[in-house]
């Protein structure tokens, strides 16, 4: 039985499980807005590849490092005239310098939503659900800030949706911290945008989805898709709630989550 989060379950962001919860949570998105849409548009479930870091080590490899001073068996050069070289003890320092390894990584389908226009086609809204690519440093969070430049220089209305914890947030002026945050950017009011911000205790929120001027917004009940996705898909048979989430949570946040996974025997 799903453990009864008002919002998110934070076991969910771990970067094993949340391809496959990215990628239904999109699925799942589309089918509660195409009729909300229709006839007017067409929701459309498109991919793309993104590389993620190898997931037995989902925040990268760091070497563990030992500074030593230590004696070394070195030869010594044969004496002048002949015999035998001798191995004798002398002291060296040792340097050790932090490196970094090459960090195997994985080519994954993600998903994205696009909302055109029936009769011309015309991309009208793209909806983006984060990633761990995208709020790591390195190549993923590149491409998708370039991806997000371009929609916003674009009539084209963007709908973005950080569900995770971990990583960097997107850039906004002022920047918004929080636990999770929706990004709302209309085409018509740029660069004025409106964020949906919340923590770990409260439940998503209802999401308006832009649309062409003049035509009326749905609304995206976001925690009750969530909701539901997780009870149809199961995803906590999946989850060992007798570890921590990644990442960890703080000291309060930990022990209410600990209350809702493993409440206490009644007395």
């Amino acid at each position: 039985m799903r453990p009864p989060f008002p919002g998110m379950d934070p076991w969910l962001e771990h970067p094993t499980i949340w391809p496959d919860v990215h990628n239904r949570l999109i699925a799942a998105i589309a089918d509660v807005l195409v009729p909300m849409v229709d006839p007017r548009y067409f929701v459309g479930v498109e991919s793309r590849m993104v590389l993620y870091p190898s997931p037995e080590d989902p925040r990268g490899a760091r070497p563990d490092l030992a500074i030593t001073r230590g004696q070394i068996d070195a030869p010594m050069p044969p004496p002048r005239g002949g015999g035998v070289a001798v191995a004798q003890e002398v002291e060296a320092e040792v340097e050790v310098v932090e490196v970094d390894l090459p960090v195997r990584e994985e080519a994954i389908e993600e998903t994205y939503l696009e909302i055109r226009d029936t009769r011309s086609h015309l991309l009208v809204t793209i909806l983006e659900i984060l990633s761990p690519s995208n709020k790591s440093s390195g190549r993923g969070r590149e491409a998708y800030l370039a991806r997000r430049e371009e929609v916003l220089e674009t009539q084209t209305n963007l709908v973005e949706i950080d569900l995770l914890r971990d990583g960097e947030v997107t850039p906004t002026t002022p920047s918004i911290r929080s636990h999770y945050r929706v990004l709302v950017s209309r085409s018509v009011g740029r660069p004025r945008a409106r964020v949906f911000a919340w923590n770990l205790r409260t439940q998503l929120p209802d999401i308006p989805i832009p649309l062409l001027p003049g035509d009326a917004e749905p609304i995206l009940p976001l925690n009750a898709t969530l909701h539901d996705l997780i009870d149809r898909a199961r995803f906590f048979r999946r989850l060992d709630y007798e570890k921590p989430p990644f990442p960890l949570l703080s000291g309060p946040d930990m022990a209410w989550v600990k209350a809702i996974v493993a409440p206490p025997l009644p007395s």
